[in-house]
Order: C-alpha cells, then structure tokens, then sequence
C-alpha cells in the first residue's frame, strides 16, 4: 500500500482533475448554449428584416461593444479587447475560434492553448471569465429586461443595447466615438425609448440640468425644434419650474408665423415638425398651447408619428435613405408602411453615414473600415425609432 503521503497527493491530484474535466464540461455546454441563442437571434432578425426594408451592407467587420449605461467602454475585435474611447488594448488572446452573441451581450473565445474565455455583460457588470476566475472589467447597475413575451425579443435586447452603450457619463450621445456632445433631437428620441424600457434614471441628471434651449451643434445654428424636444425631455424628470422652461416660452416667440412656428432644422425649413414639437412639449408640462401645425409640405411631418394623425400629414412622402435611415423608420412608423433597415450583420444593427458635424476618425478604434466610408455605428436615434416601432407593433 502506498505511503498516506502519496495517496493524499494522489487524491488531490485526482480532484484538480475532475474539476478541470467539470470545468471544460460546463465551458462547453455555455459554447454550445450561446450557439443556440445565436441561431434564435438570427432567426429573429431575419424575420424583422423580412418584415421591413431588408439590410443595408455595413464593413464586414466582427466586433462587439461593451459598457452599457456609465460603465467604461470596450470594444472586443479579432481577439483583442480595448477601451473603445482610447483605444487602448485591455487583453490580447491567440484565438481559434469566437462566437458573438449579441442578444445574449457575450463573446465566447476558444485560445490556441484550448482554453475558454467568456466576455459577458450583465445587471452588475462587464465580466472576464478566465482560467476559473471573473474578473469585473466595468461596473455599474443597469436594468436588463428580457422582453419576455415579444416574438423579437431577441432583437429588441439587441436595439436596446445599442441605445445604452452610447449614454455616457450619463449624457445620451449619438454614437459616443463620434459625437462627444448630446443632441436634443437625437437624446429626446432616446428618452423616448428608456421611458418604454425603465431607464430614464440614466440621463435624469443630464435633463435636470439643461440651460440652454439649442443644442447648436448644427453648425452652430439655434434649430426650431430643439425648444419642443428640451420641453419634452424636462417633462420627463421635471415640471414646468424648471428654469430652462421660461427660457424656451421666450425662445418660441421668436419663430411664430401666425399659429405655428418656423425655422431651421437640419438645415432646412420644417414648420409641422418643429410646431409638433412645440405642442408635445408644452402639453408634456401641462402647458398653454396656441399653435396649430400649418397645413403645409414639410419633409420631416411624418417623422412625429407619436403626434395626431392627420390627413395632410398622411398624405407626406416618407424619407427613403440609406444614410439617415432613422428618418426611413419614423415616416414608416407615421404610415404602417414598414420601410426601416437595419444593418446586413448580427452586430450592430444600426447606423449613420455622411452626417456634416460627425468626426468618424473616432470609429477607426473599432476599425478603418468604418472612418472611410464616413459611416458610424450603432447609432441612437436609428436604434430608438426601430425600437420603438417595433414595441408598438408586437404583441
């Protein structure tokens, strides 16, 4: 009989290597369970493009963002993990093979070596998982619903999560790497969107403080519609004792034409869209409303569909564009015509290209592909109007 010494080591031996077997075991199970979810998402996604306008070709790249909500921001990409603010590499693997499931927010590695590596964000944080240790890389307490119950709600998590991965110190951003400041077009769209989904806590602090009525980055210019969207956002967390509401009222008058209002938006005169704004503003606060929408063309009136419908406005085109696709999915939304794309690959589903106040030099940290063809993604106002239509339209 062996020595107790040796059958200790023996036996110590024995039980690393059954939890080592146990370990691969689990590893593979989770492999084989994100293959699954992966195959349900495209399933799903496929359908909702089906359903809609189909794809737009996006650069044949495979990453995945992750940092939802105030938590920093990483990017993963052919086995390297970076900061998708700095650029600065964070882990480096030698990998085999990868799987990214957007819908389940994971990145599943397989190294050189046979190992496994897990990459998953959840409630509590953004997780490594290595070699049998978790490591949090980000934290920070987000709400992460299922959409339990919907026929996409695979695709709804994903449209959900490009809106969270672009608020950033708790300011709603276009696209975080190309946009540094928040729009109120764009980030009243958003709120929009988290008041459906429970995350306006977010952005609560970045609306508290407004005290400017434009956001001026247009060009600098002071756009019509801003006052009805800095209305609308305040109404969300505020009342009308708010002090940038006075400041708006003020502001409103100076771009009455009779009952409506009239400036620029985009650069370009839009008087239904920026009175419809007006009105869900004021009447968001509780407001006196004396404006009407003027009878008349405008190209972005069917872009508020959350406003009365009305024959006229019914009778507007819907913007058909590749390049602003969140206009193809608001009109779309407005009429029941179902037009909107999303992006031909698993992640992400949305964008924006050839925008005149974009810096797409900041997209090269995910790859040059992106900054050449001055196109950004995910991109927050597509990712809210999809999300939205979609929300009002399934069971």
């Amino acid at each position: 009989m062996p020595p107790a010494k040796s059958r200790t080591i023996g036996l110590v031996v024995l039980l690393a290597a059954t939890a080592t077997a146990a370990i691969a075991r689990a590893d593979d199970e989770r492999w084989d369970g994100l293959g699954r979810e992966l195959a349900e998402y495209r399933a799903q996604l496929d359908a909702v493009r089906r359903e809609n306008g189909g794809v737009r070709k996006l650069p044949p790249v495979a990453f995945f963002l992750f940092g939802m909500g105030d938590r920093r921001k990483l990017v993963y990409k052919g086995g390297v993990l970076r900061d998708a603010r700095t650029g600065e590499e964070v882990r480096r693997w030698d990998v085999q093979d990868e799987r990214i499931a957007p819908s389940a927010y994971a990145v599943a590695l397989k190294t050189m070596g046979g190992g496994r590596v897990f990459l998953v964000e959840d409630e509590e944080a953004v997780w490594l998982e290595e070699d049998g240790r978790k490591t949090a890389l980000a934290r920070g307490r987000v709400v992460l619903p299922t959409f339990a119950g919907r026929r996409r709600a695979a695709v709804l998590r994903v449209l959900r999560q490009e809106l969270l991965i672009n608020v950033v110190e708790g300011r709603p951003t276009p696209n975080f790497m190309v946009y540094p400041k928040p729009w109120y077009r764009d980030g009243a769209m958003m709120a929009m969107a988290f008041e459906k989904t429970g995350d306006l806590d977010l952005i609560r602090g970045w609306i508290l403080g407004l005290r400017e009525p434009y956001d001026r980055n247009n060009n600098g210019e002071d756009e019509a519609d801003n006052l009805g969207e800095a209305l609308y956002l305040i109404s969300l967390v505020s009342d009308a004792d708010h002090p940038l509401v006075p400041v708006v009222r003020r502001e409103l008058k100076r771009f009455e034409k009779g009952r409506h209002i009239e400036g620029r938006s985009d650069f370009a005169p839009h008087p239904v869209y920026q009175t419809l704004w007006a009105k869900l503003g004021l009447a968001s606060l509780g407001l006196d409303d004396p404006y009407e929408a003027p009878r008349t063309a405008d190209g972005y009136a069917a872009l508020a569909w959350w406003a009365p419908r009305t024959d006229d406005r019914l009778a507007q085109k819907v913007i058909e564009s590749d390049a602003y696709p969140y206009l193809t999915w608001a009109g779309s939304h407005f009429t029941g015509s179902h037009r909107g794309k999303l992006g031909d690959r698993d992640y992400p589903l949305t964008w924006e290209a050839d925008a005149s106040q974009a810096d797409y030099r900041g997209m090269n940290v995910v790859d040059p592909a992106y900054a050449e063809a001055k196109l950004c993604t995910p991109h927050t106002w597509h990712a809210a109007e999809a999300l939205l239509d979609l929300l009002d339209r399934e069971p």
